[in-house]
């Protein structure tokens, strides 16, 4: 999750925040406003200030109801908004996952690039009603084109900009994988970076005295920034997706003799064996087998609820839980799904059955983070990996969770906007 900042409210259900961020630049567009409205019209400093303050927290108010657009057509396909936060270059809304096709990805970018084309051409009329001197009449014709802007930068086809999200529901439309319209997205959004950083420091280089140049340089360093963000979730995604459970299982657990008793059981192995073990630790999964069968899984502290008096008679087969009524997932399982059971059950561990219901392994969320880890070429230090073992919570970081929450597995479900993308898109036979 994002860095918040200060809440200053809600709408419609969502926190709003702004960040640190916010309030420099507000500050510097209010002097850098009400500096050339007063020189340009005349104004004294009083209004020039005024206007400079109103001028800049209402092209803000434009980005809030830019975002909030977002928002309310993602709250309508039922996907959970958690904040919209302003900060030094605009707004983002929060959305907790993707939509469930192309169509309703494309109604949740369009959104908010039509909030802003609806606010400039309103305020446009508006401004050919007013005295054209007046401060108010110029600042809103000053939203008006600012709002234009925004729509129109909005819409350059690049993550993370609504562009990005509406080329990505067009290529998820044309090939039927939202995976490969969020590649061409991101590698479209780190072009238009590069660009974006050369034109600005060229500018900056050529045109003394030209700040346009360095921020449209800054600009374009966010925009890449954030389209590799977009990339490397993007290759978790895909990961998360293509990886089964049997490739990411370890055989991290015991089977032990389903006819020890508790007693034998306890002192072999909890107090002495695998007490301390750094391959296995405290927590190691147990499993009971005769006869060369699986009888089932050992409940973790589960004789500490028989009464020691019989633990000289009664043996661990009598209160293991059969396999296939404990929590478990199939060799061939997705990834995906491995940490969405994970997570929803709230289990420290889970098991991998074969598909004659043996034990094939067992995943926990260390062995997920490492197996990303080596594939994605990240360096995970070992210290992490058992803390991710002890606390069983991946770190604030690689919420690979959030990422798994978010990731759509289903089939797109057809709605109207998907004619409108058939007509404009040949999409080849499958």
């Amino acid at each position: 999750m994002m860095q918040q900042g200060l809440r200053i409210g809600s709408v419609f259900g969502i926190p709003l925040y702004v960040r640190a961020s916010w309030f420099p630049i507000v500050a510097i567009l209010a002097i850098l406003k009400g500096g050339a409205w007063g020189e340009a019209y005349g104004w004294s400093l009083p209004i020039a200030a005024a206007a400079g303050v109103i001028g800049a927290i209402s092209l803000f108010g434009s980005v809030l109801l830019h975002e909030i657009g977002h928002s309310l057509v993602a709250k309508a396909q039922g996907i959970p908004v958690r904040s919209i936060s302003l900060f030094l270059f605009g707004g983002v809304a929060e959305i907790d996952r993707e939509s469930r096709s192309p169509s309703q990805a494309f109604q949740v970018a369009i959104a908010g690039p039509a909030v802003s084309l609806f606010l400039a051409v309103s305020f446009t009329a508006l401004s050919r009603e007013l005295s054209t001197t007046t401060p108010l009449a110029i600042i809103v014709r000053d939203l008006a084109q600012l709002n234009l802007v925004l729509c129109l930068f909005n819409l350059i086809p690049g993550l993370p900009l609504d562009g990005g999200q509406v080329l990505k529901a067009a290529i998820w439309q044309i090939t039927g994988d939202r995976l490969q319209g969020m590649r061409y997205a991101v590698a479209s959004g780190q072009m238009i970076g590069s660009l974006a950083i050369g034109v600005g420091v060229f500018g900056a280089l050529t045109v003394p005295g030209l700040g346009v140049g360095l921020w449209l340089a800054l600009v374009g360093w966010f925009i890449i920034r954030n389209a590799a963000a977009y990339g490397r979730v993007t290759s978790m995604q895909a990961m998360l997706i293509d990886l089964q459970a049997s490739q990411v299982m370890t055989q991290r657990f015991r089977v032990v003799d389903a006819g020890l008793t508790i007693r034998e059981f306890t002192d072999r192995y909890i107090l002495c064996e695998l007490a301390d073990t750094p391959l296995f630790g405290k927590h190691v999964p147990y499993f009971a087998a005769a006869h060369g069968r699986y009888r089932g899984q050992l409940p973790l502290n589960a004789w500490q609820a028989i009464d020691r008096k019989q633990w000289e008679t009664t043996t661990i087969d009598a209160i293991v839980s059969p396999l296939l009524e404990t929590p478990h997932v199939r060799e061939a399982t997705p990834l995906v799904e491995v940490v969405r059971t994970l997570e929803r059950e709230q289990l420290k561990f889970i098991v991998v059955l074969s598909p004659a219901d043996t034990v094939a392994g067992t995943i926990d969320r260390a062995d997920i983070t490492q197996a990303l880890g080596e594939r994605l070429d990240w360096s995970i230090p070992e210290d992490e990996i058992q803390r991710i073992r002890r606390e069983a919570r991946y770190p604030a970081y690689l919420r690979i969770d959030m990422i798994a929450a978010a990731t759509e597995t289903d089939p797109p479900e057809p709605n109207d906007i998907a004619d409108l993308f058939a007509a404009l898109f040949k999409r080849p036979p499958s």
